[in-house]
Formats: C-alpha cells, sequence, structure tokens
C-alpha cells in the first residue's frame, strides 16, 4: 500500500489526536449544555469551558472574550457578518464592497444583496492576487460594509489588511474580514489591524469541523440570522457544540509561531522544487506576502484532474482548480481573476502544508509532481506541439 503524502491541508486538516481526546470527553463525560445562572452541576461546567475557550480564541487575535460568537465555521460567519449588516435597520447605505477572489461563502452572499436592492461592487486584483487599492479606495464613498479576506484559500495572497482596515475606520465603513486560511497561522491583532468583524474556522488548524467563530467589534449591531434565545450575544441561537467549541479552543493553543516559520521555510523549499518543472507557473506572490501553508502551481500542457488522480495513485493528495473538479464545473474564478486562462486554471495544482508536514514529503511530493507531469505530457497533443 503507498503511504499517503496528504497536501491539501487548506481543504481540511486531520484533527491532532490530543483535541480529539479532549472533545471526545465533552461527549461522552461532560456532555451538559451550558445553562442559566443557577444551572446544575453539568449545565455549569459546559459554561466554563465555552467561556474559557472564548477567552482562548479571543487572545489569539486581540480581542475580548464578549466579542467571541461560536459558529459552525467560517461560512457561517461569513453569512452573519455581510447578511447581519444588511438585514439590520440600523445601516441605511445599501452598498458593499468584496473583492473578486473572495471565497464563495463571501462573494456569493454578497452578489445575492442585489436582490434586495444592495448595490455591490467587486473590486478587480492584480496578477498576484492583491485588491487594486485605487479601486477599492473609490469604492468607500457610501458603502456600508467592504469585505476583503486576509489569505487567499488558493492562492495564498495576504492581503494588506491593516490598510485596508484604515481606509474603512477613516470612511466611517464597516470592515469585515474572512480569516479562515490566516487564523492561527499569521499575525491578526483586530486593534490594530482597524477590523470589525473577523471570521475564523477550527478545520484548518487540526480542529474539529463544524465550529468556528465570528468578532464583533464591541458597539457593532448586528441582525441575527438564526433566532430562538439569546445564547451567543442573541446572534447565535441554540444550544452550543460544546465539544467542538472546546476543541477548536485546544487546537488554538497547540498552534504557534514557531510552526509558521517551518511551514514557511517548506513551503518555499516545495515552490523552489516545482518550479524546476518545465513549463509551470506559481500562482499569486513569493515570500511574505503569501501565507505560510499554500502553493498554488500552473503546468502547461496538462490536466488538473489527471494530474491529480495520477499524483493520487504515488500517494499524494493535493488539489486542482479545473473545472472537472469544481461541484459547479466551473475553473477557478481565483485563477481567471489573477489573469490566468482556463487552460491555467485546468492545469493549476494547490499543494497546502500543515505542522505535521515533513521535508521528506514536501521532497517526494515534489517529485511526485514531476513524474506524472512528464508522463502526462508524453502524451499530450498540446505538450507534442510545443516541441
Amino acid at each position: 500500500m503507498v503511504q499517503m503524502i496528504y497536501l491539501d491541508n487548506a481543504e481540511t486538516t486531520p484533527v491532532d489526536p490530543e483535541v480529539a481526546k479532549i472533545v471526545l470527553e465533552y461527549m461522552v463525560e461532560k456532555f451538559g449544555l451550558p445553562g442559566g445562572e443557577f444551572g446544575h452541576s453539568l449545565q455549569e461546567e459546559a459554561t466554563e469551558a465555552v467561556e474559557k475557550a472564548r477567552e482562548v480564541i479571543a487572545a489569539k487575535i486581540g480581542a475580548k472574550p464578549s466579542e467571541i460568537v461560536f459558529t459552525s465555521g467560517a461560512t457561517e460567519s461569513n453569512n452573519l457578518a455581510i447578511k447581519g449588516v444588511a438585514y439590520h435597520p440600523l445601516y441605511r447605505k445599501r452598498r458593499v464592497v468584496t473583492s473578486a477572489i473572495e471565497h464563495k461563502s463571501v462573494l456569493d452572499t454578497v452578489l445575492n444583496l442585489r436582490r434586495l436592492g444592495y448595490r455591490v461592487e467587486v473590486i478587480p486584483v492584480d496578477s498576484e492576487g492583491f485588491v487594486k487599492m485605487d479601486r477599492l479606495e473609490a469604492s468607500l464613498e457610501g458603502a456600508t460594509l467592504v469585505s476583503i479576506q486576509h489569505a487567499n484559500q488558493e492562492i495564498g495572497t495576504l492581503q494588506d489588511i491593516k490598510v485596508i482596515g484604515e481606509l474603512c475606520r477613516e470612511r466611517g465603513v464597516l470592515f469585515h474580514t474572512d480569516a479562515a486560511q490566516s487564523f492561527a497561522k499569521e499575525q491578526v491583532d483586530v486593534e490594530a489591524m482597524n477590523i470589525d468583524l473577523l471570521s475564523m474556522t477550527s478545520h484548518l488548524i487540526r480542529g474539529p469541523k463544524g465550529v468556528g467563530a465570528l468578532y464583533v467589534r464591541e458597539g457593532i449591531e448586528l441582525q441575527p440570522l438564526i433566532e430562538g434565545d439569546g445564547r451567543e450575544r442573541g446572534l447565535r441561537a441554540g444550544g452550543q457544540n460544546v465539544p467542538a467549541i472546546v476543541g477548536f479552543a485546544e487546537a488554538v493553543k497547540r498552534a504557534s509561531p514557531e510552526d509558521a516559520v517551518r511551514i514557511r521555510r517548506l513551503r518555499d523549499r516545495l515552490i523552489d522544487k516545482l518550479l524546476q518543472i518545465e513549463d509551470s507557473k506559481l500562482n499569486g506572490p513569493m515570500g511574505e506576502k503569501r501565507v505560510c501553508h499554500i502553493v498554488n502551481v500552473t503546468f502547461r500542457y496538462v490536466e488538473g484532474e489527471a494530474l491529480l488522480l495520477q499524483a493520487e495513485m504515488q500517494g499524494l493528495v493535493c488539489n486542482t482548480g479545473s473545472a472537472c473538479y469544481s461541484q459547479r464545473l466551473e475553473p477557478s474564478h481565483v485563477i481567471t481573476a489573477i489573469g490566468g486562462t482556463h487552460e491555467d486554471a485546468h492545469g493549476s495544482m494547490r499543494l497546502s502544508l500543515s505542522r505535521m508536514t515533513t521535508q521528506e514529503e514536501v521532497d517526494a511530493a515534489a517529485e511526485i509532481l514531476a513524474n506524472v507531469v512528464a508522463k502526462l505530457r508524453s502524451f499530450s497533443p498540446l505538450a507534442k506541439r510545443r516541441m
């Protein structure tokens, strides 16, 4: 049996075994739900666990515990941030701004606001995925909300969130950032970066699936999407997923800046090796402007789904921007937004690392891809035509 090299950590990560132990404990033994002020012992135990988790996650981004709202993940957090502003009667300016390379849970949510009469502006990006700042600044007049991600989920571009936050704060525009890919990997400080709303998730940092959080700056009013009781500041009714919340906090505790430094070194090693393959191109920026764990390379004259399947047969698990691999049967909107052709998207591969990735795995992955690319090109009519 071929040993698996898992390099799809931007899709999801395996749960840390120590995190899993804590999750199981709160599923089987400490199974209570947070109660009121005078709950029984199981309720009090659950309340204490959730509030301690809230403190851990708040501290990671420089927030107050009272500003953290637990959700089912980044998709729900993004929806709550955007719709929570758009649906609230307090905000009368009916204009929202986002970028062309956002996660679909942001981009589709914003575009759907047009049905409510909102004006929507989608800011283009340059060839490395950076938001065109002149267009963004010009769009702020009369805007209610700007939603620009911190790190891109496909090509790893790290936006200058601090500058964007300053522009929004100066103009009195609320600023939301989707930090699903950067949270607990890159430095985030909501106060220093002038962030009003920030989305996080657990399953990308070796925590359990089905849990995330939304930072909501004190004083900001949101319309809840789920109503029924006063839990989570009245913004998300229903029983909290206590085991997942506790596991989320444990995963945050186990993430360290040293991990990110090591992952970044491995990322650069992988990029160097992949770019040695003929007719390959890096998508996104080099160096510090790229999130530590994501590599995206286009290999010309091969189809991404064929490359992916052949690589997996040799033990390498990664991802592709090919339309055939997409549930929507569309090429990557990120690759096309940075100026790539459909062919670029079809031949793009995303490899994403975690703190458990080793140098041996990185080297083996590069060798597998080099061999598979050569094999596929050997019977590709497009590759033969270029010779």
